[in-house]
């Protein structure tokens, strides 16, 4: 508490801003003398997750134990893309820009978590006061990511070589939740569905259950793609069956997913914002993706997800229990490698009667 010319000022609320009124002060006229929300912050904790964007969505469940460890404190994220994470859930969001790293490293928290091996990462990681630090540091000699700790060191290997990724059989949130010091106990996403933002969906099929068909994956590992076919395929099966398939996907996908309508009658509405996008996901009952940012926010979503996987370890994912992860019928031999070695990718030996049954066994008619 500080007096400023007689007047009370609470500095340590959690919703005290220090440049502008704070949001009780704005909505209710309250001052911090007889304020009946003063919220004082017992812990400062900075989360620094930087991208990408689905690392950064599958982050979230930390949250969830952070609050209940920790129900008093004032949770701040440095990221890249602030706005896919929860803004009414943390505290503080700030993207890693000249100004945030000029603040946080005037500032002192009691728990600092790098999840990253950025180099700026653990830079910041490295430079900002804290009393407990979890994650990642930067070597002093070699500049090089390192383990800041005992914590640390199982997903700093994993991620450093292929053979230890391979034989690992930890889902990615465990691993992230056992690098800050906690027991992975099913923690669910922390993520908005943009439900109120009152998105007119009136042009999707009604009546029988929705099945969002993410064609894409990205242009970094090309292997996981499936095949126009492949799609046509599964989207006969699904329609014959009485579901209502909708293609999904971003720019890079428009021009597929146009083809597919016209060869197929599946359902597109074109590409949007990623809020809306979120949202469109969030109208389906089930989701067909690949490794992908759509399959984060499917899981986010707590969306029945059908995770057609090849190059990746299938223990890193975590479905809670909704949907079903399927791979091709011949045993993948390019680990995390964007071009497959053998010339013709093994997403060509995924049936699409696999990957429909599946579906049907996940989503109801």
């Amino acid at each position: 508490m500080a007096s400023l010319h007689g007047i009370t000022v609470h500095p340590d609320c959690r919703h005290f801003r220090g440049d502008i009124p704070c949001r009780p002060n704005k909505e209710h006229g309250y001052q911090c003398g007889r304020c009946p929300v003063y919220a004082p912050v017992q812990q400062r904790i900075l989360i620094i997750k930087l991208g990408a964007i689905g690392d950064v969505i599958r982050t979230t469940p930390l949250l969830r134990r952070l609050r209940q460890e920790y129900p008093e404190s004032k949770i701040t994220w440095l990221t890249l893309t602030p706005a896919i994470l929860p803004q009414g859930e943390i505290d503080e969001v700030l993207k890693l820009e000249l100004p945030a790293v000029l603040h946080l490293r005037q500032r002192e928290f009691d728990l600092l978590f790098n999840l990253d091996k950025d180099k700026e990462a653990c830079a910041l990681h490295d430079s900002i006061r804290a009393t407990q630090k979890f994650g990642y540091t930067l070597h002093p000699q070699y500049g090089v990511a390192w383990p800041g700790n005992a914590l640390a060191e199982h997903k700093y290997l994993t991620g450093v070589f292929d053979e230890l990724s391979l034989q690992n059989q930890k889902p990615y949130v465990q691993e992230i939740f056992e690098l800050s010091g906690f027991e992975f106990r099913g923690e669910e996403y922390v993520f908005d569905t943009h439900q109120d933002k009152g998105y007119d969906w009136s042009q999707l099929p009604q009546g029988r259950p929705r099945i969002g068909l993410n064609t894409g994956c990205g242009d970094r590992w090309t292997t996981r793609l499936w095949s126009d076919e492949k799609w046509e395929a599964l989207i006969e099966q699904l329609q014959a069956a009485g579901y209502a398939p909708i293609l999904l996907g971003g720019e890079a996908e428009d021009e597929r997913n146009r083809r597919l309508h016209a060869t197929t009658g599946a359902a597109y509405l074109g590409t949007f914002p990623l809020p809306q996008f979120i949202n469109l996901m969030h109208q389906m009952d089930g989701i067909v993706t690949q490794v992908t940012m759509a399959m984060h926010i499917s899981i986010a979503l707590r969306k029945p997800t059908i995770l057609m996987n090849n190059i990746f370890n299938p223990y890193e994912f975590d479905l809670y229990g909704r949907g079903q992860l399927v791979q091709p019928n011949r045993e993948c031999v390019c680990f995390y490698r964007g071009s497959c070695k053998l010339g013709t990718s093994c997403m060509e030996d995924l049936p699409a009667g696999k990957v429909f049954e599946a579906v049907r066994g996940s989503v109801s008619v």
